[in-house]
């Protein structure tokens, strides 16, 4: 089971003792990844979900969610940055846009840089996790200010299915799918044949947060949610960047039924007119390094047949609240 374990006093190492307080996580059963805390500045509990807000030494602010760490203030620009800029910098004029999850704000952030952007519809199921992020994550005020920000608080099917209004690019930026959590069903075939590709306008692009992608990891969701798309869009993407605080390579995948295919000259480009500001992270070659996955993913990825369904769920390791 994932779990974070709070322990004060003293901790053996090598050397001798030290004195600090930790952060572990379970990322696999005969794996954790812990590290020192400043603080533990607040914790709850939602209709959904567990939540803790820690001030780590490495890592700055970092949001955990069901015992799983979710965003890190010092490397989140990565995260967010390959979520949001390829499919609005493959999109040719996108205005609106809609965010599957995303409370925290650094998805809209990123998405409100761009000066084609009329309307970001932000929609998260938990009111809890958006206010507190409104509270204490400082990058994002001016974000949860802007007028072209609208927040909703609903699960995301619902929501997409209620509404007539077709996106240029629809955004999964939803916690990973873990057994007894809220987003798994938003993983699923039916879900992004029935629900997400009609509310796509014409030449619209879908991306999705996918998971871990590492050497080992790929097979736990990426590689299944990667073939699901397959099988609902006519071109996939599938990319992938290193996360310091998650421990691995992260995973997203891009999905649309008109080519992804722009050169590094033309995303350059496209970022200078585009996006206010400089990315940190995200430039043209790195987005064609992040889209050539390595020999043995590449070969996982080709010769993957499970399609994710409610029924044929796949989930990373450890259980929500609600399992």
């Amino acid at each position: 089971m994932g779990e974070v374990a709070l322990s004060n006093g003293q901790s053996h190492s090598m050397n001798g003792y030290r004195k600090s307080c930790w952060y572990e996580e379970e990322i696999e059963d005969n794996l954790r990844w812990c590290f020192a805390l400043n603080s533990i500045l607040h914790t709850g509990t939602s209709q959904y979900q567990d939540i803790a807000l820690l001030d780590t030494k490495p890592f700055g602010k970092a949001l955990v969610i069901d015992g799983k760490l979710q965003s890190a203030e010092t490397d989140e620009f990565i995260y967010h940055e390959c979520l949001v800029h390829p499919p609005l910098l493959h999109h040719p004029n996108p205005k609106n846009v809609f965010i599957m999850g995303g409370g925290e704000g650094s998805t809209a952030r990123e998405l409100l840089r761009h000066n084609t952007i009329d309307t970001v519809i932000m929609c998260d199921i938990d009111e809890e996790v958006v206010d507190f992020c409104k509270s204490y994550l400082v990058a994002n005020r001016e974000a949860f200010h802007d007028p072209r920000l609208k927040v909703i608080i609903n699960d995301a099917r619902a929501e997409l299915e209620s509404r007539e209004e077709r996106y240029d690019v629809i955004i999964g930026d939803l916690a990973d799918p873990i057994d007894g959590g809220p987003c798994y069903k938003l993983y699923t075939k039916s879900f992004y044949d029935c629900t997400v590709k009609p509310r796509l306008k014409q030449g619209g692009i879908f991306v999705t947060q996918a998971g871990p992608a590492g050497i080992f990891s790929h097979t736990e969701v990426f590689s299944s949610i990667y073939n699901t798309l397959r099988q609902v869009f006519k071109y996939v993407v599938p990319y992938s960047a290193h996360i310091p605080s998650y421990a691995d390579i992260w995973g997203w995948v891009m999905a649309s039924d008109s080519p992804i295919d722009l050169s590094v000259e033309e995303l350059d480009n496209r970022m200078r007119q585009r996006i206010k500001g400089e990315n940190r992270y995200l430039d043209g070659r790195t987005f064609s390094s992040a889209s050539t996955l390595s020999k043995v993913v590449r070969k996982s990825l080709d010769n993957e047949t499970h399609v994710y369904t409610e029924e044929a769920a796949r989930f990373i390791h450890g259980h929500g609240k609600q399992a």
